[in-house]
């Protein structure tokens, strides 16, 4: 009976030894799904303007990377003086056999310190911030510039 005791407590120990130390996060799993985007740029009027579907896998590739350098602050709804700058749509398809799921992100480029502040719709994620590098990357992406 002691030894099953042991046997069971050094294998949960394991367990959670290995889920540990895995080094993706549920995120990174999804952004390696991601296939499309689709941009739109809020006007002076403040209406949408369709700007750009982006879907060659260079372009995807750089967005991946630039969406993984996001801190995410969950569970967290902000209220922004202004109309965000950006909205940008994320395909993703997990499954052949599915169609793919959609995220949104209002995205608002910071000016003055050069960062970017994301809000999105999934609710895993809601608030999150970009450096200054990536902000940049991110903005001429989305903007074409």
């Amino acid at each position: 009976m002691k030894h099953t005791n042991i046997y069971l407590i050094i294998s949960i120990i394991f367990a959670m030894f290995l889920i540990g130390c895995t080094n993706k996060s549920p995120n990174e799993f999804k952004l390696n799904q991601l296939i499309r985007v689709d941009v739109e740029v809020v006007k002076a009027d403040e209406s949408y303007e369709k700007a750009v579907m982006i879907t060659d896998e260079e372009t995807i590739d750089v967005l991946r990377k630039t969406f993984k350098q996001i801190k995410w602050e969950p569970n967290t709804k902000p209220k922004m003086a202004r109309r965000e700058d950006v909205k940008a749509i994320l395909f993703f398809k997990f499954d052949e056999n599915m169609s793919e799921r959609l995220f949104e992100y209002e995205i608002w480029f910071n000016q003055s310190n050069g960062t970017a502040t994301i809000i999105s719709n999934n609710e895993k994620e809601g608030y999150g911030t970009l450096d200054k590098n990536n902000a940049k990357t991110l903005e001429n992406i989305l903007l074409n510039k």
